[in-house]
């Protein structure tokens, strides 16, 4: 299984009034399995971070099977630890265990030595400005859509198409959604260039959508933004809002679909996000 890993500074310093960073581990499937551990930031290096997780392994009794990290600033340190270690990297938003555990973390640290006072938020990382979509890309024509959660499961999911990526927990079944739920969607009708297109999200990493009132905005990797089209009209603001509602009322549940046209015969690339 996985662990979580985030490497990065607290509002916390030593006795010499250096910086403290603090290294914290979690694995998803154990609670139990919880490792906090602080340094100097003047210490903090690959090395450091690979004694620490050669600890955790030896008292463990195992490798985790990767190790992903949410924290862009935190990447490259584990990634080198990793690899030290033959133990695969993966950058994910998806680290709901860990962001937990930093959230109550957050809260002790103004009753620990060394506290700083200063403003401190454990899930914030600084993001790039959306970039817009590559013009070769752009779709011939798009629109919000809704199906019911099961058709989304009966149907949709089950069309045989080249690309599909689709978590088996992020399905509504899996979140207690009723059958007739509403799921929002975005298609995007792309012609001959539909298979280019989702190639290319399927490098993008696609994690949501964000319906603005004057553009669609995809989410993608750790914390870029791609702008996929901007809009001035009254009418594509009401339905992005009405999107956006129906997301907050599927729990946050949402697909992006690429097909070659409106057809219903020929799908190329399905996402389920959240």
């Amino acid at each position: 299984m996985p662990w979580q890993v985030d490497c990065y500074r607290r509002p916390l310093q030593d006795d010499a009034g250096q910086p403290l960073w603090e290294l914290v581990i979690c694995d998803p499937q154990d609670a139990s399995c919880q490792v906090s551990v602080f340094c100097p930031q003047a210490e903090v290096t690959a090395d450091w971070l690979q004694r620490q997780l050669e600890r955790v392994i030896s008292e463990t009794g195992g490798k985790p099977e990767r190790l992903q990290v949410f924290r862009p600033a935190s990447l490259n340190l584990v990634e080198a630890a990793g690899q030290a270690l033959a133990v695969p990297v993966e950058a994910t938003r998806r680290t709901l265990a860990l962001k937990s555990e930093l959230q109550v973390r957050a809260r002790q640290y103004s009753q620990m030595p060394g506290y700083t006072g200063e403003s401190y938020d454990p899930l914030l990382i600084e993001r790039p400005p959306p970039q817009p979509l590559p013009e070769d890309l752009l779709g011939e024509q798009w629109r919000f859509v809704a199906l019911s959660a099961s058709d989304l499961e009966e149907v949709l999911v089950q069309r045989p198409m080249p690309i599909q990526e689709i978590s088996q927990e992020l399905l509504p079944s899996q979140q207690g959604l009723a059958e007739s739920a509403l799921i929002p969607g975005l298609v995007i009708d792309s012609g001959r260039r539909s298979m280019q297109l989702a190639r290319w999200l399927r490098e993008q990493q696609p994690v949501f959508l964000q319906a603005q009132a004057t553009g669609v905005v995809l989410e993608v990797g750790i914390c870029d933004r791609k702008v996929l089209f901007t809009y001035d009209d009254p009418g594509m603001a009401a339905a992005a809002q009405l999107f956006t509602q129906r997301q907050q009322e599927s729990q946050g549940i949402h697909f992006l679909l690429v097909q070659p046209d409106n057809s219903g015969v020929t799908y190329t690339g399905l996402w389920l996000l959240l």
